[in-house]
């Protein structure tokens, strides 16, 4: 599991593999200047319920991965969270689709 921290207050905890696409996801956004809404489900650990964040380029924000190794990303994956992202809700969690590439992005091919 992996952490995803805002401006040094919320803090929640994503897969590893799902966190390396929300990241790739916030920095094209953010890269091109762009704001927009981010919202999750709680963990009903943590009371359940959703979370929605207001991110800007002046946010603040660490990805904290626990694994040793960079998870293979799912272009497919990051085509499906950039089209929510741009949508009038915002980026949320979406299911990962199968990748209709043959090789999935890494460090050396990315």
């Amino acid at each position: 599991m992996g952490k995803f921290v805002y401006n040094g207050n919320v803090k929640v905890e994503f897969e590893d593999r799902l966190l390396a696409h929300l990241q790739v996801a916030i920095v094209n956004k953010l890269r091109r200047g762009e704001s927009f809404q981010f919202t999750w489900r709680d963990d009903s650990s943590t009371g359940g319920g959703r979370t929605s964040i207001w991110v800007n380029p002046q946010s603040s924000l660490i990805y904290k991965f626990y694994g040793s190794r960079p998870p293979a990303l799912n272009p497919a994956w990051l085509e499906a969270l950039a089209f929510v992202a741009n949508s009038p809700a915002g980026l949320h969690v979406v299911p990962e689709p199968e990748d209709a590439a043959e090789e999935p992005l890494t460090d050396e091919n990315a």
